[in-house]
């Protein structure tokens, strides 16, 4: 992979990382229902009007919507509203790797290999590990939030998977606009009316900055630079970029939030780290050790 495409990758990440304190703050000033149905406003107009619709089915832009903008990211905001914070929220959403092979072995018949079983074991010891000191108390319900929003994620992943081979840039910036309705009439059922009014009547400089950042940065520029770089490259060259993401999440929650984590946090983050690992260079061991008996 040229210098060039190995920097667009790390910057890609390094939003991405970045951007869970922009939610941690964003929740902060707006509500996370709220702030999400914001999110995917922005990045669905006026772009749609310009772009045309991805050649897929209403179902698959609808599913995928549904599924990563309000059952994964509206969990993930409320969750870090309710007191997880960037450092962890950055890692927990990491296991939809685990949860994508499970939808992709009940949905469309893939088998997986030893590797990722392994992984994955390793991967929700590690998520155990962090959930012990959370059993019984306040911290457990925002936890198991953003466990669940990672199982969202993984049907999305399926569901784009089955959308075929299209525009995914096209598929983002649409799929973006099926999710604002369900989230706004979600806050407006359950958040505050005084705190959604003022949103819009006395919005922070804070607010609309985290928005505008989640909308653009994070959403439209990221996936733009990612899905080209899965076109020009293999998918196994890219997709371990990905482990940057909880690093830079974690290095920025304590860079510009001062967050600290538990020792049993830091060890269930290493252990899932691992298990993300075996998971993506999983086949590269392999066949080395094949050509070692060999």
């Amino acid at each position: 992979m040229p210098i060039r495409d190995v920097l667009l990758a790390i910057l890609v990440v390094a939003i991405w990382g970045f951007n869970f304190v922009v939610i941690k703050v964003g929740v902060a000033e707006v509500p996370p229902l709220l702030l999400t149905g914001l999110r995917f406003l922005l990045a669905a107009f006026p772009l749609m009007l310009f772009i045309k619709r991805p050649a897929t089915s209403w179902a698959n832009i609808i599913g995928y919507g549904i599924s990563l903008g309000v059952l994964m990211f509206g969990l993930l905001f409320l969750g870090m509203k309710l007191g997880v914070n960037a450092s962890m929220s950055s890692i927990i959403p990491q296991l939809q790797v685990f949860f994508t092979m499970g939808f992709a072995v009940l949905l469309l018949g893939e088998k997986p290999k030893p590797w990722q079983l392994a992984g994955a074991a390793i991967a929700f010891s590690g998520i155990a590990i962090m959930g012990i000191e959370r059993l019984g108390g306040s911290a457990f319900l925002p936890f198991i939030l953003l466990v669940i929003g990672a199982v969202f994620w993984g049907l999305a992943n399926v569901i784009a998977k089955k959308a075929g081979q299209i525009d995914m840039f096209a598929f983002t910036i649409w799929t973006s606009i099926a999710p604002v309705i369900p989230l706004f009439l979600l806050s407006w059922l359950f958040e505050d009316h005084d705190a959604i009014v003022a949103t819009f009547t006395n919005p922070t400089a804070l607010g609309i900055g985290a928005a505008l950042f989640q909308a653009y940065p994070a959403t439209i520029v990221g996936f733009a630079i990612w899905n080209q770089l899965l076109k020009k490259h293999p998918a196994s060259l890219v997709a371990p970029f990905s482990l940057l993401v909880p690093i830079f999440g974690v290095f920025s929650g304590v860079l510009f939030l001062g967050e600290t984590m538990s020792v049993p946090a830091i060890i269930g983050g290493l252990v899932i780290f691992v298990g993300l690992a075996i998971n993506i260079f999983g086949s590269k061991f392999g066949l080395w050790k094949t050509k070692l008996v060999s």
